[in-house]
């Protein structure tokens, strides 16, 4: 039986996908694997059995992943399994940035006496807004939510601006052909009405709404920051949201700073919480943690290349190396040297990492795998 260990509530599914000879607990001391949503990982003593870290969401900031990294830890996420809850969230999102939704609803449970639909008639136009057709929607980032966003503010009648330098293939194809593919943010902050972040928060990325990029944008712009609270300045969007710069700002990032202040609306964390998107995010992660366990296949890694290939031969060695010149020759010349023949190969690299598969056509003894093991440059060394 192997053991996975969860370190936060996953969904029931995931044990249907992963079956009788896998066990998903709360606790275990060796375990081949971990599940997580949102645990931070970064004060947590991993234990040397975990071959995989498996993310139940796209976001990876709650997990060591360059440390990881050094010790072979092959950590996956699932891109795209909450796109369609995030979607739905940032649409209404964009109307509460533009009718008075949040102050109308709250003035209106305000309200006392016998005449409150008189009340309501004569006070509704300081909640009354603006429409969304017909405005300039701009999506920083197109990846899956980022493509689905646009695509579906497309059929509500707005003009999408679209900036992603990273665009994936798959992305491109799936992009609505109305919407604009612009080179640079400037171009876009200049342009829209609405502006939506879809990025991952990286040091690139940190801080990108700020003081200066926002007196780029239009008077009265509307941001929506649904991807990671630490994108956007908080103090600078403050001030132009006093300053009326920004018309409003919607997240569901909560910080102190933030609460309280007219125009600014702060929700929960709901962006990925419904429970359809909690089952697809737990069965995409086993599927790719049992692929891995099972074939040492890598699908939606974050830190090493996407590797796989039918099984072939009698048995699987896959290593986990720096990419560095000699190392597959190093690999093959081991076991080659033992008088085995390879029946498949593929490597595949990513930056500074690599990842081998060897599909061999005999078993291989314990001394072979020390052996690759022993070779300069490789981390981490599996026979399946």
């Amino acid at each position: 039986m192997k053991e996975i260990l969860k370190l936060n509530a996953i969904s029931p599914l995931a044990e249907d996908v992963l079956g009788a000879n896998y066990a998903l607990t709360d606790a275990a001391e060796n375990p081949i694997a971990v599940m997580l949503r949102s645990f931070s990982m970064h004060d947590y003593t991993l234990p040397q059995s975990v071959l995989a870290v498996a993310r139940a969401g796209a976001g990876t900031n709650n997990i060591p992943v360059a440390d990881y990294t050094e010790r072979g830890v092959v950590v996956l996420n699932t891109p795209g399994a909450n796109a369609n809850a995030v979607k739905e969230l940032c649409l209404a999102a964009l109307l509460l940035s533009s009718r008075g939704i949040v102050d109308g609803i709250s003035w209106t449970n305000s309200l006392k006496g016998d005449d409150v639909a008189k009340q309501v008639e004569k006070g509704k136009k300081q909640f009354a807004g603006h429409e969304i057709m017909g405005k300039t929607l701009g999506v920083v980032g197109l990846g899956a939510i980022g493509v689905q966003i646009g695509n579906n503010a497309v059929r509500l009648g707005m003009n999408v601006l679209g900036y992603d330098p990273y665009i994936t293939i798959d992305s491109a194809w799936k992009l609505n052909h109305n919407i604009t593919k612009i080179d640079g943010l400037d171009e876009l902050f200049a342009a829209s009405d609405y502006i939506t972040v879809h990025v991952p928060l990286t040091d690139s990325t940190r801080g990108m709404i700020n003081a200066r990029s926002i007196a780029k944008m239009k008077d009265g712009v509307n941001i929506i920051n649904l991807s990671r609270g630490e994108l956007c300045v908080n103090s600078d969007i403050i001030a132009a949201v006093k300053s009326g710069k920004i018309h409003s700002y919607v997240t569901d990032f909560a910080s102190p700073e933030l609460l309280n202040v007219p125009n600014i609306i702060v929700m929960p964390h709901l962006g990925a919480s419904t429970e359809e998107a909690e089952d697809n995010c737990a069965v995409m992660a086993a599927q790719e943690l049992k692929d891995f366990i099972e074939n040492g296949n890598i699908r939606n890694s974050v830190n090493f290349p996407a590797c796989s290939a039918p099984r072939a031969g009698k048995c699987r060695v896959t290593a986990i190396h720096r990419n560095v010149k000699n190392v597959l020759n190093s690999i093959t010349d081991v076991v080659s040297g033992a008088g085995i023949n390879i029946e498949n190969f593929v490597s595949c690299s990513r930056g500074d990492y690599a990842y081998t598969i060897l599909d061999i056509a005999s078993d291989v003894s314990k001394t072979i795998l020390d052996n690759i093991s022993a070779c300069d440059n490789v981390i981490r060394v599996r026979k399946i």
